[in-house]
């Protein structure tokens, strides 16, 4: 008897919260650099997916929250991530970084070495999986549309993603590989090879359709998160 009052003495306290917490949203965190900081406006793809969270009766079920800086390469992801992700406990992360890693080395000679690359995403996951929090991996997307490997940064691109593939698989996180989406995307709907204006305005930021891809690839890990 005393053992089942004790029982009910414990359940009358940690049953309501656990219920309280179950009833909390999955908070989630995109973390990256213009393409994010431009997915939270109308048409982006955090906006997209909150939609289509909607439309499946979701939303309420998620917060999404966006912690996108425009220029941002993989170092300044980890010099901000006390403030803008750890601070705000967040349940999921998705990192989608990459593009000015790469792009920079040739417009400004500011990109990441792939050592470093590799160096700072590692101590990025380190410090989110200490704290518990789930994490989605993204590989980056495009520089350029052709898809005859002509666009002046694939090998980079290639290279860089297949680091965060490498990353992903080592950690046993999921992956969310952009980068081949969005060429078997053009594969199938660039015949002219345009190195734009398929998914991206400008060879590397979105336009709506890129936006839909990338909130629907980006659901397809989400929901199994």
């Amino acid at each position: 008897m005393k053992r089942f009052l004790r029982y009910l003495r414990l359940s009358f306290f940690t049953l309501p919260l656990l219920a309280a917490q179950q009833d909390k949203p999955i908070r989630v965190i995109f973390f990256g650099d213009s393409i994010t900081q431009a997915g939270v406006r109308p048409g982006g793809y955090i906006v997209k997916l909150g939609e289509m969270l909607e439309k499946q009766n979701l939303k309420s079920k998620y917060e999404l929250i966006g912690a996108g800086i425009g220029g941002n390469k993989i170092y300044d992801l980890y010099l901000r991530m006390e403030d803008d992700v750890l601070a705000k406990q967040p349940n999921v992360v998705i990192i989608y970084i990459g593009v000015n890693d790469v792009w920079h080395k040739a417009s400004s000679g500011t990109g990441t070495d792939p050592d470093k690359f590799v160096r700072f995403y590692e101590a990025i996951l380190k410090k989110l999986q200490a704290a518990n929090i789930r994490v989605a991996l993204c590989t980056p997307a495009a520089i350029g549309e052709r898809t005859d490997f002509s666009n002046q940064q694939d090998g980079d691109l290639n290279r860089y993603s297949q680091m965060i593939r490498d990353l992903a698989k080592k950690n046993g996180l999921p992956l969310i590989d952009l980068r081949k989406s969005f060429l078997d995307y053009n594969l199938k709907n660039n015949a002219a090879n345009d190195e734009k204006n398929i998914l991206t305005t400008d060879r590397v930021h979105l336009n709506e359709a890129g936006n839909q891809l990338v909130a629907d690839e980006m659901w397809k890990v989400l929901k199994g998160m």
